[in-house]
């Protein structure tokens, strides 16, 4: 245990038994696996393998950083997934054997970011698409676990390529496409070497995001930023039809996904999922249309489509019945950083959440929200439980403290102003009567919550007692002693500083 190089004081690891979240902004982010019993998506450095009908989770751990793509195999055999890195660094991409939730291989050629990864037909090959600073596509060979060939994915006077497609039938084309630049490749192994052929667009300049092939190759099509689909004839390279005309999608599309009758179904940068027709059809727009929160990332089909999931860039996913074209919510997180947490007194299974603009509830069994609070356009720093189970208490950052009813998530009082530069960490008394706060500028202040009555009933009264002014830097934590009569507040200034409450 002692020479293990991850782990050398030999202390006992934690094991990760649940997650609640998605990483939505991954473009392609959310996959059905070809057994059509399992969701698999990234989370942070985690790839999550999740059952649809259970909800049970198993997790593959093993990249350093943030998982920015993933693809599974056509026979499901294998899971692929790159990564992002500091600069000057080397991106992982990794690749998973499903059946025993294991690393297979680890190959590392890319620099700072993995962009795209897909699977040839035969899961023989696996194609690696670089990011930005990067910009190369490389071809690896999965039983050898060894680069074949590799090139630039575009001409220099080219964009960033965004996006790559294998072919459903050939085990030796390829399509990527990006920033004005969409080519296919053919790959030669004996040579080792991959020859681009860039598409004849004609006048048509495009920014491509996602691209689907047909099931029989015939053609492909590509997302663009524009909000329309373009299609291309595979074996001639050139570009056919792009539509819908008229009614182009707000934001442009982020994902596709065809359906066996060759009708299209697209995903938008503004949140609509929406049923197209197929390319005879011009892909002019059907009344299948939902409005989903947050714009739409991932669209993954279950089987022949009769169910598909879509996830979203605020970290939703959603599942769709095709035949009614009606949805329903089936996983919810925040989609920024969580600020704080904070369990309920007394409870084990209830606890509180807050981030930017919202505040939320959970169930910890069934890993569920219960209520969400939210206060547009304003960030939650800090969020703590009344101990008598009344309240939920909120530091803000337009300077304000917020107390909610746990019930309801309604607005019981708000204190205005309460520090200048937002209120950044705050605790309760046992006796739930005085809350201390800390602010930006660094002042510690002590405010007594009292309950009075008027004409109207009962009205919540708050008086500011104590101003406390030592710290140099923003109080980023308060705890308080068991008995009340004592509180430690730390800050950004490296100093830890205990106050007399009494």
């Amino acid at each position: 245990m002692a020479g293990n190089p991850e782990n050398p004081i030999g202390v006992p690891q934690l094991e990760l038994e649940a997650t609640i979240g998605f990483e939505g902004r991954i473009l392609g982010g959310l996959k059905v696996h070809p057994d059509r019993q399992h969701l698999v998506y990234a989370l942070g450095c985690t790839v999550v393998i999740e059952d649809i009908q259970s909800g049970k989770q198993e997790f593959l751990t093993g990249h350093t950083n943030d998982v920015t793509c993933i693809t599974i195999s056509k026979s499901g055999r294998y899971i692929a997934s790159g990564q992002l890195t500091y600069m000057g660094f080397k991106a992982d991409v990794i690749i998973w054997d499903f059946e025993t939730r294991s690393l297979h291989a680890r190959l590392v050629l890319h620099k700072v970011k993995v962009e795209a990864l897909v699977f040839s037909p035969n899961d023989a090959f696996l194609v690696s698409l670089g990011g930005q600073d990067d910009g190369a596509v490389v071809v690896w060979n999965v039983a050898r676990k060894e680069a074949i060939c590799g090139s630039p994915a575009q001409v220099e006077s080219a964009g960033v390529t965004h996006c790559v497609a294998y072919a459903n039938n050939d085990e030796f084309l390829f399509v990527t496409g990006g920033n004005h630049t969409l080519r296919v490749w053919e790959l030669d192994v004996e040579n080792r070497k991959i020859r681009p052929t860039d598409v004849n667009m004609g006048q048509v300049k495009r920014v491509v995001k996602c691209i689907e092939m047909l099931d029989d190759d015939k053609f492909f099509y590509c997302g663009t930023t524009t909000g329309d689909i373009i299609a291309i004839n595979t074996q001639t390279r050139l570009f056919q039809h792009v539509g819908p005309a008229k009614e182009l999608f707000s934001q442009g599309i982020s994902s596709l996904a065809i359906l066996k009758t060759g009708e299209v179904i697209c995903g938008a940068g503004d949140g609509t999922v929406s049923v197209c027709g197929t390319l005879d059809q011009k892909f002019k727009r059907t009344k299948r249309m939902q409005k989903l929160d947050g714009p739409v990332t991932s669209l993954a089909l279950r089987g022949q489509g009769h169910q598909f999931f879509a996830g979203t860039g605020k970290s939703h996913i959603y599942k769709f019945n095709l035949t009614e074209f009606t949805h329903e919510l089936i996983n919810t997180c925040h989609y920024s950083a969580v600020n704080d947490v904070s369990f309920a007194f007394g409870r084990s299974d209830l606890f509180v959440t807050c981030c930017y603009q919202d505040i939320r509830v959970w169930h910890l069994e069934s890993n569920k929200e219960l209520l969400r609070i939210t206060v547009p356009n304003m960030t939650c720093n800090a969020v703590e439980c009344a101990r008598d189970g009344h309240s939920i208490v909120s530091a803000w950052d337009d300077g304000k403290i917020r107390t909610f009813y746990p019930e309801s998530g309604r607005v019981m009082y708000t204190i205005e102003n309460a520090h200048n530069k937002g209120v950044t960490a705050l605790a309760l008394t046992s006796d739930c009567r005085h809350i201390i706060s800390g602010g930006g500028e660094g002042q510690v202040r002590i405010w007594e919550i009292s309950e009075g009555y008027t004409m109207k009933g009962a009205r919540i009264t708050t008086r500011l007692v104590e101003a406390l002014k030592e710290h140099k830097g923003s109080v980023t934590c308060i705890r308080i002693r068991k008995n009340d009569s004592e509180c430690v507040s730390a800050s950004t200034d490296g100093t830890c500083i205990i106050w007399d409450l009494k």
